[in-house]
C-alpha cells in the first residue's frame, strides 16, 4: 500500500470517528437540522402539515346504500338504508338512518336513526357504541348500542349490534353483505339480514328468538363508482312468535320483492 492510500484510509476511518461520536452526543429531536434551517415556526407546520396528510386529517363520508322501490307482493315501500360518518382515523362519528314508508298505508313502518361513537379494534373491524331511536308513532323508543362492524375474511361485509331499550329489552341485529364482480362495473351483491329478541314485545309486534329474516340479491351497474342503480330480489319473513302476532294482526308474515334503486356515495 502507498503512502497515499495509507493517509487517505486514515482520514475516512478519522472522519468517522468524529461523525460517530457526534451524532451519539447529540439529543435534539427528529429534523432539528432543519429546524436551524428553515426556522422552529415553519417546522412545526411542516409536521403538523405531514401528520395531517398521513392518517390526522378529519374526513366524512355518506352512503346510500339502499335507496329502493319495493314491490312487497302488492304492498309497495319506499326504502332507505345508509349511513355516515365524521372524523379521523382512530375516532369518528357515525350516523346510520333506516327508512321504509308504506304507499298504501300512507305512513312510516320504520323509522330509526342511531348515533354512534366508532373506534378501530383490529385492522378491519371498529367497535360502535351509542344511541338509538325509533321515531314511528305507537313504537317510539330508545336504545344504548353496543356492535361490531368490519371486513371478515373472504371480503364478507358485517355490521353485528346489541341494543338494550330504556325497558330493559334486549334484541340484536346482524347484517352481512358479499359484492361479487361480474365485471369492473357490474356487481352483484347478495345480503342478508337477521333480527332476533330475548323478550317478547307484543304490543310492538316482536316475539323472542329469531324475530325476522331477510335474504336478497341487487345487481347494480357503476355509472361511476358514486352512482350505481340497479334491480334486484328480496325476500322478507317474520319467524316464530313474531310471525304469530303478525298473523293474529291479520297480515301475512312474509313477501317476496323486487326492488329498483340506486346506490349513492360522497
Amino acid at each position: 500500500m502507498t503512502r497515499n492510500k495509507i493517509l487517505s484510509t486514515a482520514s475516512t476511518v478519522l472522519f468517522l470517528s468524529f461523525q460517530t461520536a457526534a451524532y451519539a452526543q447529540d439529543q435534539s429531536p427528529p429534523w432539528s437540522q432543519a429546524d436551524s434551517y428553515y426556522g422552529p415556526a415553519a417546522m412545526a407546520e411542516a409536521r403538523r402539515a405531514v401528520q395531517e396528510e398521513h392518517g390526522g386529517a378529519v374526513t366524512y363520508y355518506l352512503l346510500a346504500d339502499r335507496l329502493e322501490y319495493q314491490t312487497n307482493d302488492g304492498d309497495p315501500l319506499l326504502l332507505f338504508d345508509g349511513q355516515a360518518w365524521w372524523g379521523g382515523d382512530r375516532n369518528r362519528l357515525t350516523v346510520k338512518p333506516e327508512l321504509e314508508y308504506d304507499f298504501n298505508a300512507g305512513r312510516f313502518d320504520e323509522a330509526e336513526l342511531q348515533a354512534l361513537w366508532t373506534r378501530p379494534i383490529a385492522r378491519y373491524f371498529d367497535v360502535q357504541a351509542g344511541v338509538r331511536h325509533d321515531f314511528v308513532a305507537g313504537s317510539d323508543r330508545t336504545f344504548g348500542v353496543i356492535g361490531v362492524q368490519g371486513l371478515a375474511p373472504y371480503w364478507f361485509e358485517v355490521d353485528g349490534a346489541l341494543f338494550v331499550s330504556g325497558d330493559g329489552d334486549v334484541s340484536a341485529r346482524f347484517e352481512a353483505e358479499y359484492e361479487l364482480l361480474l365485471t369492473q362495473r357490474l356487481i352483484l351483491q347478495p345480503r342478508t339480514e337477521l333480527n332476533f329478541a330475548v323478550q317478547s314485545v307484543p304490543e310492538i309486534g316482536v316475539g323472542s328468538g329469531l324475530s325476522t329474516a331477510e335474504i336478497g340479491a341487487r345487481l347494480r351497474y357503476e355509472i361511476k363508482r358514486q352512482f350505481a342503480p340497479y334491480v334486484g330480489v328480496s325476500w322478507t319473513r317474520s319467524v316464530g312468535e313474531t310471525a304469530d302476532l303478525v298473523r293474529a294482526d291479520g297480515e301475512i308474515p312474509g313477501a317476496v320483492s323486487f326492488v329498483a334503486g340506486l346506490r349513492l356515495w360522497f
